[in-house]
């Protein structure tokens, strides 16, 4: 797959169980072949970032991992997971994820960015709110720097905060990112 060409990145946000993993990737799978598009599966194995310490997280690393294993090896379809730690990279890595994510909380962590670059995966990046799409281009060089293929490297708008609770979305940023 070309990551320049159209293609939809989708799943559930967090794998809760193999079965419902599996029942989205083969609904979204069978979408994307009707309309021939490239498709990404999508759900983190552990979900750091959420808003309430209690909130569910996963199933655990090694569970959650082997279930986007086998939505892979099951739909011969691309996996992407967020990542938050140095380590995490090569362990997501080391189980076949092809993309490793970025969040937009983390998108200038230089440690993470080193990690993801020199596992030889492509590494998709959310730009965080408080960054003007101008300053992804610092991002991109400290993958770059690190050993990203150029072709390896996404980057993803997510939007530009403006106040409390004002998040704008401005497409003006993506020609800027490209």
């Amino acid at each position: 797959m070309n990551l320049r060409d159209f293609f939809l990145i989708a799943g559930p946000c967090v794998v809760e169980s193999e079965k419902i993993c599996m029942n989205i990737a083969e609904t979204l799978c069978r979408l994307t072949a009707e309309y021939n598009m490239q498709y990404i599966f999508k759900a983190s194995y552990r979900k750091e970032n959420r808003t309430r310490y209690n909130s569910f997280t996963g199933i655990g690393d090694r569970n959650g991992l082997e279930v986007l294993q086998s939505v892979k090896k099951h739909f011969y379809t691309l996996v992407t997971t967020d990542i938050h730690t140095p380590d995490e990279a090569q362990m997501a890595s080391d189980y076949g994820i092809d993309i490793l994510q970025i969040p937009a909380f983390l998108c200038r962590q230089t440690s993470l960015l080193k990690a993801a670059a020199q596992t030889g995966r492509a590494v998709n990046v959310k730009k965080g709110q408080f960054l003007a799409p101008e300053q992804m281009g610092f991002v991109v060089e400290k993958l770059l720097e690190f050993g990203a293929a150029k072709e390896k490297i996404m980057l993803r708008e997510r939007g530009t905060q403006f106040g409390y609770k004002d998040l704008i979305f401005d497409v003006r940023g993506i020609p800027t990112m490209k």
